[in-house]
């Protein structure tokens, strides 16, 4: 009798796959591909930190300049992690384009072509965003951050920080605020593509401000409530300009 072989299943990427005809993956296909997607993004960012690696001497004189002094390490170890952890974040902004990317083409299997073409042509204004969101936090919220941090109570608390307290807390308010500024955009390519509209955004303000409290918090690790407001505000400014894109995107889906 004769033998049939069934074909191998082939595994085929997001743009590979985004014919129009809905093509389907199954659980374990979607696993391989976020395996596929999270190696690219995490090449991209190795190699981007090792050019931070390059430059980081002279980031790090361009960051503690608002300090003013020398920064103390406690530990044998102190300079180095944070020198490390300036690569890092030069790596990131480096690396932001390929890591957005591969995120959106993983959260949005099966694009046609012309939902594709709107992905593809959001990478660059996305990139640029995320740069003004570092230029906004590294000129609007650090010195008046640094002014009220180094200022409080100056009669009981001199300022000797730490490079990792100090390097910590600037280059997340940075790499965070930088994300922060991206998330009108891709909202907005969501609503081109159809995937969520200005209703669920107005419907679900409360749940903005509780999350951009949380994300204030997180984003700048102390319990002074200054800090905390001038990371707030902003986040919500944001989200109600993400309102205004999304009813914009919707529109424009619906007439096309």
């Amino acid at each position: 009798m004769a033998r049939f072989r069934l074909p191998k299943p082939r595994l085929i990427p997001a743009e590979v796959a985004a014919d129009g005809d809905g093509a389907v993956m199954g659980f374990f296909d979607h696993l391989e591909e976020l395996r596929f997607r999270a190696m690219r993004a995490f090449l991209a960012l190795i190699v981007g930190t090792l050019i931070g690696v390059a430059v980081a001497p002279r980031v790090l004189k361009f960051l503690v300049a608002p300090y003013g002094d020398l920064l103390q390490t406690l530990g044998p170890t102190e300079g180095v992690v944070s020198f490390f952890r300036v690569a890092l974040l030069v790596g990131g902004i480096l690396a932001i384009p390929v890591i957005t990317y591969q995120f959106l083409m993983f959260i949005l299997p099966a694009l046609d072509r012309k939902q594709t073409r709107f992905v593809l042509l959001s990478i660059p204004a996305v990139t640029v965003l995320f740069l003004v969101g570092v230029i906004f936090a590294w000129t609007i919220l650090v010195p008046p951050a640094l002014g009220f941090l180094s200022g409080f109570q100056p009669t009981i608390f001199k300022p000797e920080w730490t490079a990792p307290l100090y390097l910590g807390f600037v280059t997340s308010l940075l790499f965070w605020m930088g994300v922060a500024f991206e998330t009108p955009l891709v909202l907005f390519v969501l609503s081109l593509m159809g995937f969520l509209g200005a209703g669920a955004l107005i419907r679900n303000w409360r749940i903005a401000i509780v999350a951009s409290s949380i994300a204030a918090a997180v984003i700048t690790p102390t319990i002074d409530p200054v800090n905390m407001f001038l990371v707030m505000g902003p986040l919500l400014s944001l989200y109600v300009i993400s309102i205004v894109l999304v009813a914009f995107g919707s529109r424009i889906n619906r007439n096309q």
